[in-house]
Protein backbone atom coordinates (compact mmCIF):
# COMPACT_ATOMS: atom_id res chain seq x y z
CA UNK A 1 0.00 0.00 0.00
CA UNK A 2 3.05 2.53 0.68
CA UNK A 3 4.19 1.47 -2.23
CA UNK A 4 1.28 2.34 -4.11
CA UNK A 5 1.32 6.04 -2.58
CA UNK A 6 4.74 6.84 -3.35
CA UNK A 7 4.57 5.51 -6.88
CA UNK A 8 1.70 7.98 -7.31
CA UNK A 9 2.84 11.15 -5.61
CA UNK A 10 6.11 10.25 -8.06
CA UNK A 11 3.95 10.01 -11.21
CA UNK A 12 1.79 13.34 -10.22
CA UNK A 13 5.19 15.22 -9.76
CA UNK A 14 6.72 13.67 -13.05
CA UNK A 15 3.47 14.44 -15.30
CA UNK A 16 3.60 18.28 -13.50
CA UNK A 17 6.91 18.60 -13.84
CA UNK A 18 6.79 17.58 -17.65
CA UNK A 19 3.62 19.82 -18.79
CA UNK A 20 5.92 22.67 -16.30
CA UNK A 21 8.15 22.22 -19.35
CA UNK A 22 5.94 21.92 -21.75
CA UNK A 23 4.32 25.33 -20.77
CA UNK A 24 8.15 27.15 -20.36
CA UNK A 25 8.65 25.87 -24.14
CA UNK A 26 5.91 27.71 -25.11
CA UNK A 27 6.04 30.33 -23.62
CA UNK A 28 9.88 30.89 -25.03
CA UNK A 29 8.57 30.28 -28.77
CA UNK A 30 5.75 32.74 -27.99
CA UNK A 31 7.38 35.85 -26.64
CA UNK A 32 10.78 35.64 -28.43
CA UNK A 33 9.23 36.77 -31.25
CA UNK A 34 8.35 40.04 -29.98
CA UNK A 35 12.23 41.11 -28.94
CA UNK A 36 12.49 44.47 -30.08
CA UNK A 37 14.42 47.60 -29.14
CA UNK A 38 11.28 49.45 -28.64
CA UNK A 39 10.60 48.41 -25.06
CA UNK A 40 12.40 50.60 -22.33
CA UNK A 41 12.04 50.79 -18.44
CA UNK A 42 12.32 54.42 -17.33
CA UNK A 43 12.90 54.93 -13.70
CA UNK A 44 12.71 58.32 -12.33
CA UNK A 45 14.58 59.30 -9.59
CA UNK A 46 15.06 62.83 -7.05
CA UNK A 47 17.16 62.12 -3.92
CA UNK A 48 17.17 58.58 -3.35
CA UNK A 49 21.27 58.10 -2.78
CA UNK A 50 20.71 55.40 0.21
CA UNK A 51 18.12 53.64 -2.11
CA UNK A 52 19.04 53.76 -5.75
CA UNK A 53 21.73 51.42 -5.94
CA UNK A 54 19.68 48.62 -4.11
CA UNK A 55 16.76 49.23 -6.00
CA UNK A 56 18.76 49.05 -9.40
CA UNK A 57 20.84 46.12 -8.62
CA UNK A 58 17.78 44.21 -7.86
CA UNK A 59 15.51 45.34 -10.93
CA UNK A 60 18.90 45.01 -12.95
CA UNK A 61 19.56 40.97 -11.95
CA UNK A 62 15.49 40.24 -11.69
CA UNK A 63 15.46 41.53 -15.96
CA UNK A 64 18.92 40.43 -17.17
CA UNK A 65 18.43 36.87 -14.85
CA UNK A 66 14.78 36.55 -14.48
CA UNK A 67 12.45 36.02 -17.20
CA UNK A 68 11.95 39.72 -18.71
CA UNK A 69 14.33 38.84 -21.87
CA UNK A 70 12.71 41.34 -23.83
CA UNK A 71 13.47 44.40 -21.85
CA UNK A 72 17.07 45.69 -22.77
CA UNK A 73 16.03 49.51 -22.48
CA UNK A 74 16.24 50.90 -18.81
CA UNK A 75 16.68 54.66 -18.63
CA UNK A 76 17.40 56.32 -15.14
CA UNK A 77 16.32 59.84 -15.45
CA UNK A 78 17.21 62.37 -12.94
CA UNK A 79 15.26 65.10 -11.45
CA UNK A 80 17.98 67.15 -10.74
CA UNK A 81 19.19 65.35 -7.34
CA UNK A 82 20.82 67.66 -4.64
CA UNK A 83 22.47 64.32 -3.52
CA UNK A 84 25.01 61.43 -5.11
CA UNK A 85 22.25 59.76 -6.91
CA UNK A 86 23.01 60.70 -10.19
CA UNK A 87 26.85 59.68 -9.66
CA UNK A 88 25.84 56.34 -7.85
CA UNK A 89 23.47 55.50 -11.12
CA UNK A 90 26.89 56.68 -13.36
CA UNK A 91 28.59 54.14 -11.95
CA UNK A 92 25.77 51.48 -12.64
CA UNK A 93 25.63 52.48 -15.91
CA UNK A 94 29.31 51.84 -16.55
CA UNK A 95 28.92 48.21 -15.18
CA UNK A 96 25.67 47.21 -17.19
CA UNK A 97 24.95 47.67 -21.03
CA UNK A 98 21.60 48.44 -20.79
CA UNK A 99 21.13 50.99 -18.28
CA UNK A 100 21.35 54.53 -19.34
CA UNK A 101 21.30 57.72 -16.79
CA UNK A 102 19.82 61.18 -18.63
CA UNK A 103 18.43 64.22 -17.33
CA UNK A 104 14.95 64.24 -16.95
CA UNK A 105 14.83 66.59 -20.09
CA UNK A 106 16.63 64.64 -22.36
CA UNK A 107 14.43 61.54 -21.39
CA UNK A 108 11.08 63.57 -22.25
CA UNK A 109 12.94 64.50 -25.56
CA UNK A 110 13.67 61.06 -26.21
CA UNK A 111 9.63 60.46 -25.86
CA UNK A 112 8.73 63.11 -27.78
CA UNK A 113 11.25 61.92 -30.64
CA UNK A 114 9.75 58.13 -30.51
CA UNK A 115 8.78 57.54 -34.10
CA UNK A 116 5.17 56.53 -33.97
CA UNK A 117 5.40 53.90 -36.90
Amino acid sequence: MTEFIVNTIFWTLAIYGFFEIIKNIIDIFTYTKFQSDGIYLIIAVKNQEEKIEGFLRSSLFKILYGKEDYLKNIIVADLKSSDKTKEIAQKLETEYDCLKVTSWKECKDMIDNVDES
